[in-house]
């Protein structure tokens, strides 16, 4: 047995004891009140580089929070891989939904509940401790790593673009590898080779100045939640199918190689429907669950405001209505042209007796798509096999991750999806958790893919 690998064996109750206490930070990044948490959190992802053996370790400020970069460069003629992850965590509200609380991490049936502890603590965790196997068993690794641990990723990476174009020299690297995605399964581990794109809109509708008594003025005015409700339904037909003229131009056919593929993956409706607790599944006409979940584009409500919604009854006419709208776009389609379209779109089909207002909000998304024969693609493969004791499965991602684009786009390098977390481990809900089972073939995985990658061929 390798003694790196020996080293993750002996250590698996110990690593799960050193995990609490990352998850016990509640570094939530997108709430002021917790500016203190995050660099706390960022000194100890610092301090656990320091711990694990990695050198030249800084906290670099940003505007915004803090990077975390660290390195270990001994590794002459090797690869270089740069290991992406991130520190922050969504909210943890709501509170009373939580079993045990959100930053009081506890193990449960082989499971740590924990805000983060699957997005993305746990995942960035299971690679300093597969560093340290090394680095602690052999003083050296099989390759050079570069390590880019950023605190914005759940408020969309604001300034995590400008850290990489204003540092791409020292973060050059032949690969990059990230884990901050899910499993398809538990028992089949995989690779995700595609991602959707993002881009969000905020609708506003204003009929009049203020609020307004519905009898004394219902029926004089347009009602700005029906004059919303109105430009929404047409948006989607009752097939599913989003109606934007030119928004499927550019979305390229599933090879049926591929489709085939998807179906023979351990997937099944019925489960599916019975976890998310939905009466029936609905979707695009013509296509799987899966095929909709990570290959074509969507567009969805995700939130609606007007008039009166607290208690009992309000006979209110609103001046205003407003509604939240995000697009998960397929590889191939551009969220500029998209956006364009969209805007278009909405100005076209609102009605003229109220003003309208169509703001793009948080950043955009590139879509992403990888070759499952990269080299890297392939070492990886191997190391999960290895880890897992089962061979792999390449998956998509109904999700986005920006940052994957960025790296393609600015230093030009493969990127390597490697995420342990699983489909109902509630990442952004309450009861967030990690399977532990999971996670320590994670790390052995890790540990298997510095070996794998010193003896590939990348370039």
């Amino acid at each position: 047995m390798h003694p790196a690998i020996a080293y993750i064996q002996e250590r698996r109750d110990a690593f799960v004891e050193e995990l609490k206490t990352f998850c016990r930070i509640p570094s939530v990044s997108t709430k002021s009140e917790h500016k203190g948490d995050m660099q706390k959190a960022a000194e100890w992802v610092a301090d656990s580089m320091r711990v694990t053996g990695l050198e030249h370790v800084q906290i670099v400020p940003t505007a915004g929070h803090p990077v975390v970069y660290g390195d270990w460069l001994h590794a002459p003629g090797k690869p270089t891989a740069l290991i992406y992850g991130h520190y922050d965590v969504q909210p943890a509200e709501p509170l009373d939904l939580w079993i045990t609380g959100p930053f009081d991490p506890t193990v449960r049936d082989g499971e740590l509940y924990a805000r983060g502890a699957v997005d993305d603590k746990g995942q960035v965790f299971m690679h300093l401790k597969a560093l340290e196997a090394h680095l602690k068993t052999q003083g050296s690794l099989p390759v050079n790593v570069k390590l880019l641990i950023e605190g914005e990723e759940e408020i969309g990476s604001p300034n995590l673009d400008p850290f990489i174009a204003k540092h791409q020299d020292i973060l050059k690297a032949d690969v990059v590898v990230i884990s901050d995605t899910a499993m398809i399964a538990k028992g089949a581990p995989g690779i995700t080779h595609g991602l959707r794109g993002l881009i969000y809109f905020q609708i506003d509708v204003e009929g009049t100045k203020s609020d307004l008594h519905s009898g004394s003025f219902g029926g004089a005015v347009i009602n700005p939640a029906f004059a919303l409700a109105q430009i929404l339904s047409q948006l989607k037909d009752k097939n599913g199918r989003i109606t934007i003229p030119g928004f499927y131009d550019d979305v390229r056919r599933l090879p049926a190689e591929e489709r085939r593929a998807l179906a023979r993956l351990p997937f099944t409706e019925k489960k599916f429907q019975k976890t998310i607790g939905a009466p029936a599944l609905f979707g695009e006409k013509g296509f799987t669950t899966l095929e909709r979940l990570w290959t074509r584009p969507t567009l969805e409500i995700n939130g609606l405001y007007s008039g009166f919604i607290g208690e009992g009854a309000k006979t209110v006419l609103p001046g205003r209505a407003m509604a939240k709208v995000s697009m998960r776009l397929a590889p191939n389609q551009d969220p500029a042209k998209i956006a364009r379209l969209f805007t278009q779109h909405v100005k076209r089909i609102c009605p003229k007796t109220v003003r309208l207002k169509v703001t793009e909000i948080s950043g955009r998304g590139m879509p992403w798509l990888a070759p499952t024969d990269h080299p890297a693609m392939q070492a990886m493969a191997q190391a999960i096999q290895k880890g897992f004791g089962k061979k792999p499965v390449f998956t998509r991602t109904g999700g986005t991750i920006p940052v994957v684009a960025t790296f393609t786009r600015l230093l030009k390098v493969p990127s390597l999806l490697m995420g342990i977390g699983l489909p109902d481990e509630n990442a952004h809900a309450p009861n967030e958790k990690l399977d532990l089972d999971n996670l320590h073939h994670g790390m052995l995985s890790a540990a298997h893919l510095w070996n794998e990658l010193a003896e590939t061929k990348l370039k």
